[in-house]
């Protein structure tokens, strides 16, 4: 049973992240989260949790309802960014995308920290991941404007969520399939996005996505496998204190399994070997799940 006493008074992070995941508005949301993560980085919020008190985490998080949503089979193709209108819908897709990530990094301190009793490292290494994916949202918003669009005015689906809803009940499995699936996918595919942002004379869009969010999100994909590896160390030790290397080929079989059972289908290559590699895991992790 995880035992962390805190002063009845002050808001713990969970209570915080909480307050995230109940706001509606993305941009509203991105702000509060920074103010959030500035608070605890900077110790003004001390405690992760209140062990005594069970605060309710809500199945899906405020959303406004301005965004249409239709089923992924169902979105226009985006094209290469050879137009306006297609950069305008890249930009658009990656907004949204970021969107969920914030209530995604929120979600899973507050559905998982307390009830896994994770060690007060992995609540500050989701808090800068929060961080850094409101940041990459109002960064990438305020670019969809200077392309003459706003969030909202085209069609998105929520597939991040639908995983989040799969894992809501099982940490390993939103580690694997939300940090090591679908974030390591962005790294596969963001290099092109920007080579074709470039071609096609974007170069604002290019650095923004070069400069900025390409090299965080391998640090996000990096907390995932981190945490993947402590998670399969704690079960075989439940005395480990801190996030380890476990057995690799013992680790790599369950995400294996895990993926298997969570995800449908193959993984797509290519992959991103480099930024894989950079995020702490090797083609022996995600090679064999490219076959049917």
């Amino acid at each position: 049973m995880c035992s962390r006493s805190t002063n009845a008074s002050e808001e713990t992070l969970v209570e915080a992240a909480l307050k995230v995941l109940n706001t509606a508005d993305p941009y509203e949301k991105a702000r509060l989260g920074d103010e959030i993560a500035n608070k605890w980085i900077q110790g003004l919020i001390t405690q992760a949790y209140d062990a005594s008190i069970d605060l309710p985490v809500p199945d899906r998080p405020a959303r406004l309802e301005n965004v249409k949503l239709v089923s992924p089979g169902e979105m226009p193709k985006l094209g290469k960014a050879g137009s306006l209108q297609s950069r305008q819908a890249i930009v658009h897709s990656l907004v949204h995308t970021e969107s969920w990530a914030i209530d995604l990094s929120w979600d899973i301190i507050a559905r998982f920290g307390k009830t896994e009793c994770m060690p007060r490292e992995f609540f500050t290494d989701f808090v800068k991941v929060a961080q850094d994916e409101g940041r990459h949202f109002t960064l990438l918003a305020s670019r969809l404007k200077e392309l003459g669009s706003f969030y909202g005015a085209l069609p998105a689906h929520d597939g991040l969520w639908d995983s989040a809803t799969a894992t809501s009940t099982n940490l390993l499995a939103r580690l694997a399939i939300e940090h090591c699936v679908h974030e390591a996918r962005g790294l596969d595919v963001i290099p092109t996005t920007i080579s074709r942002f470039r071609k096609g004379g974007d170069k604002e869009t290019a650095e923004l996505l070069e400069k900025v969010v390409y090299p965080e999100e391998i640090t996000h994909c990096a907390a995932g496998v981190k945490w993947f590896k402590y998670l399969c160390s704690r079960s075989e030790d439940e005395d480990m204190e801190s996030a380890c290397d476990s057995n690799d080929e013992v680790v790599i079989k369950k995400f294996h399994t895990t993926v298997r059972e969570f995800f449908r289908g193959p993984l797509k290559p290519p992959f991103n070997e480099a930024a894989r590699k950079a995020a702490g895991f090797g083609a022996e992790w995600y090679e064999p799940l490219a076959v049917k």
